[in-house]
């Protein structure tokens, strides 16, 4: 029994490091925009690897075999699909168009086996409530739906106002958990001169602050460990003891 359990552990240490590699190795394909066959084929890599550390009753060495073809075949895929448009065509599909000036096409819709309701519930999850402001919405091969807003309903942009905003900036932490992070206040072009300047404006010392960080429009933003938050609002309404 013990001597079970050594090998299972061994086994499950050597399968979670080979994901990591073979996974690191396939590419950082965000969750969101795996289609179909990669969602199948991430999910029979998993099973193998978890056959690999837990089947005593094989030699593990034929596990570890089978994972690796299967990773080895995947990246081969992956490869053809970036040089051949038709092979990618063939194992991704293409974009299924459903609706066209207000009007839903039934039998794309059917083709692609949507039902009506799955359909309203994906445009309400695209902060669309009226079918008939959106000119067309295209099912991607990964499931998500895109929509295009007739023009009378699309949202005004600095560019339709002929407007020239500035440059976007993205915010930067430079604080965390009272520690300061000095390459951070640097790539903002700031130095601790600038910083201690802001804090004693606002009466306060790095030590005090959970989280800082310097927002897009190069104003500071602080949070101290202390929030003297006296009418916390409580969301739930079940009274139970846990």
């Amino acid at each position: 029994m013990m001597e079970e359990t050594w090998v299972v552990a061994v086994r499950s240490i050597i399968a979670f490091l080979t994901l990591i590699i073979y996974t690191r190795v396939l590419g950082k394909q965000q969750m969101g925009n795996l289609t179909y066959f990669d969602y199948i084929n991430g999910i029979t890599i998993g099973s193998l690897a978890g056959t690999f550390a837990t089947d005593l009753s094989s030699k593990a060495w034929i596990h570890f075999v089978a994972l690796t073809i299967f990773t080895i075949i995947t990246i081969v895929f992956q490869y053809i699909t970036l040089k051949n448009r038709t092979i990618s065509k063939l194992m991704d599909s293409d974009p299924t168009l459903v609706i066209q000036n207000g009007k839903i096409l039934e039998q794309n819709l059917h083709t692609m086996r949507v039902k009506f309701d799955e359909l309203t519930m994906m445009l309400r999850q695209k902060d669309v409530f009226d079918i008939t402001t959106l000119d067309y919405a295209i099912l991607e091969p990964d499931g998500s739906l895109s929509v295009v807003l007739k023009p009378e309903n699309q949202p005004v942009t600095a560019k339709d106002m002929h407007m020239h905003p500035a440059k976007s900036k993205l915010m930067t932490e430079i604080i965390i958990d009272g520690v300061l992070i000095k390459q951070n206040l640097k790539e903002r072009n700031k130095d601790t001169t600038w910083l201690s300047e802001q804090l004693k404006k606002q009466k306060v010392t790095i030590q005090d602050i959970a989280f800082a960080a310097i927002l897009p429009n190069d104003k500071l933003y602080i949070d101290l460990f202390e929030d003297k938050i006296t009418d916390k609002i409580d969301m739930g309404d079940y009274e139970g003891p846990f």
